[in-house]
């Protein structure tokens, strides 16, 4: 079997600077100074207990689940949006295999950018669906509070379409392949049947919910299955 071509190291960090200009989720740092993070497995193998506990005080809940769903829907975004936006906007598909996470929070980084070209791949949806799903099926097998399984699909749907609109909206000519990648990877494996589009802005609607609504000052999301 081929090994897929990897693309220049200087390749994909210019592409992760430029799309970490779009801001928010998007800017997934690279490089830079060691201290002060550690590979996210570790996090992974505790569930993301200390981001999960520092959300459901935030939010002001008592329970435990609603902490973690928050937090697993923000992760999922954070590694959706620069994966999306490099693919659409670079042709290129990062490697989050090296991918570490802040001691003191949910900022993620790469010590060292790396990825493939997308087009030289065989499969270029299925190669972003699993490097974003690698990591999201490691935090789901270290959770240690039951949160059910088509929530967190519906949160890994939810956070891909997310990110794909707030690409769009920065990008507005990627609408017909961003449409198309989005409606593709939404029928892979766990995320099939958790949600789909429901215009071209790229509104979803999932069959789950995130639990928000749960905390004290919380609503339904707009993409909220309870959502009228």
């Amino acid at each position: 079997m081929t090994e897929p071509v990897r693309a220049p190291t200087a390749i994909v960090a210019a592409a992760l600077e430029d799309v970490a200009s779009i801001g928010g989720f998007f800017d997934l740092r690279v490089g830079g100074r060691e201290d002060g993070w550690r590979p996210v497995d570790h996090f992974y193998r505790t569930g993301f207990a200390d981001l999960s506990t520092a959300v459901a005080d935030r939010c002001r809940t008592t329970e435990p689940r609603v902490g973690v769903s928050i937090a697993h829907l923000g992760h999922a975004a954070r590694l959706w949006s620069p994966v999306l936006a490099c693919a659409l906007l670079h042709g290129i598909v990062v490697d989050l295999g090296a991918l570490q996470r802040a001691d003191d929070g949910p900022e993620l980084r790469l010590p060292h950018p790396a990825g493939w070209y997308a087009d030289l791949l065989p499969d270029g949806a299925g190669s972003l669906y699993a490097e974003v799903m690698h990591h999201l099926d490691a935090l789901r097998a270290g959770l240690r509070v039951k949160v059910a399984p088509r929530l967190l699909d519906g949160n890994t749907a939810s956070a891909l379409a997310g990110s794909a609109g707030v690409l769009l909206a920065a990008h507005p000519r990627l609408r017909s392949p961003l449409t198309g990648l989005v409606t593709e990877m939404l029928g892979m494996g766990r995320l099939a049947g958790a949600g789909h589009l429901t215009g071209p802005d790229l509104g979803f609607r999932r069959r789950s919910c995130c639990l928000y609504y749960r905390t004290p000052t919380g609503m339904k999301c707009g993409d909220c299955c309870f959502a009228s």
